[in-house]
């Protein structure tokens, strides 16, 4: 016997049922491959942690994702990247990177600065106040990532990690490369 059942029962009002929840597996049926099922259960899990870190780091700290992962990206690399590198790394455009840079330069929080290797070239690289506001924000980001994943046990964390870096190297090996 469910819950509601025994409510009614007693006399009381049956509690309301959760609203399904509209996402992108949400159109799932029993009919669609499992490989089909998980790429969406992934992304429809990926999206809405996006989407939550998105809107705390605005509302807290006045920026938005792509800036922070740029920032990520330099905090990684003290003595800069060029703009093709972090394009690369970030999956996103040489216009978007230029766009993002250009944001954060006027902001004091990264510099362009002559590529050692190349003069002709710019490489971006962390401000100190660049640095010291991006170390702010990761600790509080890796505290709001904690949070929304705390529900799941670690051991469970621990096999989702085995499978997904088990699975990364697979779609890595089958595109010809190496290393994910």
């Amino acid at each position: 016997m469910h819950f509601n059942e025994n409510k009614e029962r007693a006399g009381e009002a049956p509690a309301p049922l959760p609203e399904p929840v509209l996402d992108l597996a949400s159109r799932l049926t029993q009919d669609h491959h499992q490989a089909l099922k998980l790429w969406l259960r992934m992304l429809s899990c990926t999206v809405k942690i996006e989407n939550e870190i998105r809107g705390r780091l605005r509302s807290q700290f006045g920026i938005t994702l792509p800036r922070f992962d740029l920032m990520a990206q330099l905090e990684r690399y003290p003595q800069g990247l060029r703009m093709g590198e972090l394009s690369r790394r970030m999956m996103v455009t040489g216009g978007n990177v230029t766009g993002i840079t250009d944001q954060l330069e006027q902001e004091g929080l990264v510099q362009r600065v002559p590529d050692p290797k190349d003069g002709r070239a710019f490489s971006v690289m962390l401000t100190p106040a660049g640095r010291k506001a991006f170390t702010e924000m990761a600790e509080v980001h890796e505290s709001w990532v904690v949070e929304l994943l705390q529900d799941i046990p670690g051991d469970d964390k621990g096999q989702l990690i085995e499978l997904l870096s088990e699975m990364k190297g697979h779609l890595y090996a089958r595109n010809g490369k190496d290393k994910p």
